[in-house]
């Protein structure tokens, strides 16, 4: 591993992590306090990310922006079903 790419798994790495927080929350309190644009925007945008990342074959974009579009989907879930 280099060093682009171990800059690139440390900035993956907080990305997703700062994820982590406000998804624990919204499933523990069945709330998204998110706007409901906002995560539609960013879902769709990490799931356009993720399939060209994977079409490029960057791994560390892909898991990257395969986690955030996982974590803001769940945020949007609650968002809707709640």
């Amino acid at each position: 591993m280099n060093g682009g790419e171990i800059i690139g798994l440390l900035g993956m790495l907080l990305l997703v992590g700062s994820w982590i927080p406000q998804t624990v929350e919204t499933i523990r309190k069945r709330h998204c306090p998110l706007n409901l644009e906002f995560i539609l925007i960013y879902v769709l945008a990490a799931s356009f990310l993720t399939v060209y990342s994977y079409i490029i074959r960057d791994w560390i974009f892909f898991t990257l922006n395969f986690l955030s579009a996982f974590q803001s989907a769940v945020n949007l879930f609650v968002k809707l079903r709640y």
